[in-house]
């Protein structure tokens, strides 16, 4: 049954408000009520991760943080309770290279899901690969997300009304999706089209599940949330880094998160619609990315792909 009191549009109040670059979290919240709600973001223990949490909270929602390090957690948990009032904030385990783990917060998850916020990420990292031997950016940005929210289906499905959130980046650019070499054992390992390619990965994911769950009461929609500075950079090398700081100051990251709670609470998603969004508004297709940031490509939006990798990562994920 669904609930009465989830406003997917703008309250009357809330509807006069203009959300764009500069808005942040809490902001697109205002007017929404989310009581007897439950949300599921991953990454919630640094960066856009813990805003996006603390806004969803703040509006009602039950939210369970789903982080690789639980202490940290635990301590961004208590953050939001005291900072919120809502005493409905837990931490799991997830480490999204090791779908064990997957599967453990799948099988222990209890009731519908309302919203699934697929927002933990890594970026640019040197080679690495998984047990299975899958390339890592590729394993933790596509393919663990997309082992939760397969696994995650029923009780998203029990809601009636779900959300999925994937958190993409402009980095989609940078390459379409390999499937001729997912996880550079051919070709000489690039860090950036790796990225690139996770990327366009979780702009197709949503894509394609909408089309194929949109029937059980699922939708989706990915997003760029804009230039933020945090950890993610880690891996940038310092003089680059330094350089894109001082050109592009950047949003913070309660700005950074607005367009995750904009998708997960005000966004029309379904069959149809674009999926890519950012600065709390539907991005426009380009044919290259404007300013390193804005728009989304075509090839991100091409279905046969969506299909393509869905059919591939099943398989893949089927293997482990």
């Amino acid at each position: 049954m669904k609930s009465t009191n989830y406003e997917l549009q703008p309250s009357p109040a809330a509807s006069r408000l203009a959300f764009g670059p500069e808005s942040t979290a809490l902001d697109v919240v205002q007017g929404i009520d989310l009581n007897g709600r439950s949300a599921l973001v991953t990454g919630a223990s640094s960066g856009i991760g813990v805003e996006t949490a603390r806004a969803l909270a703040t509006a009602g929602a039950s939210v369970t943080l789903a982080v690789r390090d639980v202490a940290a957690g635990a301590r961004t948990a208590e953050d939001i309770r005291s900072s919120t009032g809502n005493d409905a904030v837990r931490v799991t385990h997830l480490d999204l290279a090791d779908l064990a783990t997957v599967r453990a917060l799948a099988g222990e998850w209890s009731g519908p899901l309302h919203i699934l916020v697929n927002n933990a990420g890594i970026m640019h990292t040197p080679e690495l690969r998984t047990a299975a031997g899958w390339e890592m950016q590729f394993a933790v940005n596509h393919l663990g997300h997309f082992a939760l929210a397969t696994a995650l289906h029923p009780a998203l499905a029990a809601a009636g009304d779900a959300r999925i959130v994937a958190v993409s980046s402009s980095g989609h650019g940078s390459s379409g999706i390999r499937f001729d070499d997912l996880f550079f054992e051919r070709d000489v390992y690039d860090s950036g089209l790796a990225y690139g390619q996770s990327k366009t990965a979780n702009v197709l994911f949503a894509l394609e599940a909408t089309r194929r769950w949109a029937r059980d009461g699922i939708t989706a929609a990915a997003l760029m949330p804009g230039g933020i500075w945090t950890n993610l950079q880690r891996h940038w090398d310092p003089e680059v880094l330094a350089e894109m700081k001082r050109r592009y100051p950047g949003k913070s990251p309660a700005q950074g998160a607005a367009t995750s709670v904009f998708v997960a609470t005000r966004a029309v998603l379904g069959v149809g619609t674009l999926g890519y969004y950012e600065d709390c508004r539907a991005a426009s297709v380009v044919p290259a990315i404007v300013d390193g940031i804005h728009g989304v490509l075509p090839h991100a939006l091409d279905p046969h792909a969506a299909r393509r990798l869905w059919e591939v990562s099943t398989e893949l994920v089927a293997s482990v």
